[in-house]
């Protein structure tokens, strides 16, 4: 049996939203996402486009191109809302999907046709999603993820494409190499280099050709230019918190210790947050003294993966409620309230530069494993005092990462 994966993406989404509160925006080149000259930009709309403006671009470089544009902060929790509100609406009515991002669907309809009928099926539910948000979606269908998500490309604004089955490689073949997932700018300019400019032309190349230029990518790009891809969802589950705690083998009430431990903890933590592509809107931080008393103690905050945000904000809670005449022999650090999103919806914390410093450190540490890059104040936190052997440490000190489902 053939596959039928359907694809929606959500347009536009967070200025979608703000249009929804504010509709004398409609119509005008509207730029979500940090406002500073320092910011980034995280969504724009159709109008700002077509000025050369898109996501992840720097604000300075957007006023530039696009300087009667309106700038907006954004408004995280309304975002979060309707992305709920979407996701409740293909709960509902899917067999099976996955929620790629706060605005990304995947729907596996295989087998469907039989008895619905794919395309009717997938335009009721874009009808319904946009009756009941008043928010504009695109979709598109066929054999595999890869496809589908060209195809919604191609729907887009508002629209929807179906590529019919036996029909793929007469889609794919007279766009610009550039159209294929991941094939980035410098890949594209080097392929366009050889005269490869279609993925009609690329695929008159070998796979043995393109490993030969391109090394195991090119392979990758090879399978994508013949329309190979997965059609493997991974189904949606909505973890409620995540945790990771520690452990001491001795306890101890040194303050600015402890702090350098709750860091370390939280660094790693919204690493894993990235890495599965998770926002948070919850902070926790859990205390255990040396006569087993535990405490914890929450905070509410706008939605995010920022490490330094949720650095700042633990070692808040930290403070708050920390006894130093007690001294400590566990503490943890919890994250809850989570919600699909990738990393770029960090962009609101308007740090142009902590958002290029984390998205290298996180790619670092993909590569090479999350214990060999850590922040310079957290390297001794491993190390024995020689002077204090009661604040020695374990140095493969108990750490649980919990994840809860209600």
């Amino acid at each position: 049996m053939q596959s039928q994966i359907l694809h929606l993406d959500l347009d536009s989404f967070f200025v979608s939203v703000e249009r929804l509160f504010d509709p004398s925006l409609n119509g005008k080149p509207v730029i979500v996402g940090g406002t500073s000259t320092r910011g980034v930009v995280s969504s724009c709309s159709y109008e700002a486009r077509k000025f050369g403006v898109h996501s992840a671009m720097s604000t300075s470089k957007a006023k530039k191109l696009c300087p009667h544009a309106i700038f907006l902060w954004g408004r995280m929790n309304d975002y979060s809302t309707y992305s709920k509100m979407v996701t409740d609406i293909i709960a509902a009515r899917a067999p099976l999907f996955e929620k790629a991002s706060i605005d990304e669907f995947y729907v596996d309809l295989t087998g469907m046709e039989k008895y619905f009928g794919t395309y009717k099926w997938a335009t009721e539910l874009r009808q319904a999603i946009i009756a009941e948000t008043n928010l504009p979606i695109s979709w598109g269908l066929s054999i595999n993820k890869m496809l589908a998500k060209m195809a919604t490309n191609e729907a887009k604004p508002n629209g929807q494409h179906m590529i019919e089955i036996g029909r793929e490689q007469e889609f794919l073949d007279p766009k610009p190499v550039g159209k294929i997932p991941f094939c980035g700018e410098k890949t594209e300019k080097f392929l366009n280099d050889k005269g490869v400019k279609t993925i009609y032309d690329l695929r008159q190349f070998s796979r043995e050709a393109l490993y030969n230029w391109m090394g195991k990518s090119g392979i990758d790009l090879w399978e994508r230019a013949h329309g190979r891809a997965t059609s493997t969802l991974q189904p949606y589950h909505e973890p409620k918190s995540m945790s990771s705690e520690r452990t001491f083998d001795a306890d101890t009430n040194d303050a600015e210790w402890l702090k350098k431990v709750i860091i370390a903890l939280t660094e790693k933590l919204a690493f894993e947050l990235r890495e599965e592509k998770k926002l948070t809107s919850c902070v926790a931080i859990k205390i255990r003294y040396s006569d087993f008393e535990t405490h914890t103690k929450q905070l509410a905050i706008p939605i995010t993966t920022n490490s330094k945000l949720l650095t700042e904000k633990a070692i808040h809670l930290f403070n708050e409620f920390f006894d130093a005449n007690r001294k400590v022999r566990l503490l943890g650090v919890k994250f809850s309230s989570l919600e699909d999103g990738s990393y770029q919806i960090n962009l609101f914390d308007d740090r142009e530069k902590d958002i290029l410093l984390y998205k290298a450190i996180d790619e670092m540490k993909t590569k090479h494993g999350k214990e060999k890059l850590v922040l310079a104040q957290n390297l001794n936190i491993g190390n024995v005092k020689r002077n204090d052997p009661k604040a020695e440490l374990d140095k493969e000190a108990k750490r649980e990462r919990k994840k809860t489902s209600e």
